[in-house]
């Protein structure tokens, strides 16, 4: 049996901006806040957020690291329904993205990291 992936860790340079971005964002798709800094979306999966060293940098689109982490949604409306919600929010969500038939939306956090929400049509694997 593979290994499954159970967790990620997100680490924030301001960590009050973070959770007001997260905690917006989160509930929006599903996830449900466990305690403080801690999310899951109740199938084993769990998010993690801390704060970051003060000396290091910001994201970087094609820097080393995590580049964007992703989502499935159940239908194409869904990801026009939740940018929406986020604009409606105040939070920054660029417009939404045809990936070859899939519908994308990307949401950066305040440091950049970019959560990838998309609707895949059936047959479509979510990375290519």
């Amino acid at each position: 049996m593979p290994a499954k992936l159970d967790h990620l860790t997100i680490a924030s340079r301001d960590r009050e901006a973070a959770d007001h971005h997260y905690e917006t964002l989160l509930p929006l798709v599903g996830f449900q806040k466990v305690k403080n800094g801690i999310w899951t979306d109740g199938e084993g999966f769990y998010l993690q957020f801390m704060t970051a060293n003060p000396e290091t940098g910001p994201y970087e689109r094609y820097g080393a690291g995590v580049n964007h982490w992703g989502l499935s949604m159940d239908c194409a409306e869904a990801v026009d329904r939740l940018r929406t919600a986020l604009i409606a929010a105040g939070l920054d969500a660029q417009p939404v993205q045809d990936l070859h038939g899939a519908r994308a939306l990307f949401v950066p956090d305040p440091d950049g990291l970019r959560a990838e929400f998309t609707w895949h049509p059936e047959g479509m694997t979510p990375v290519g």
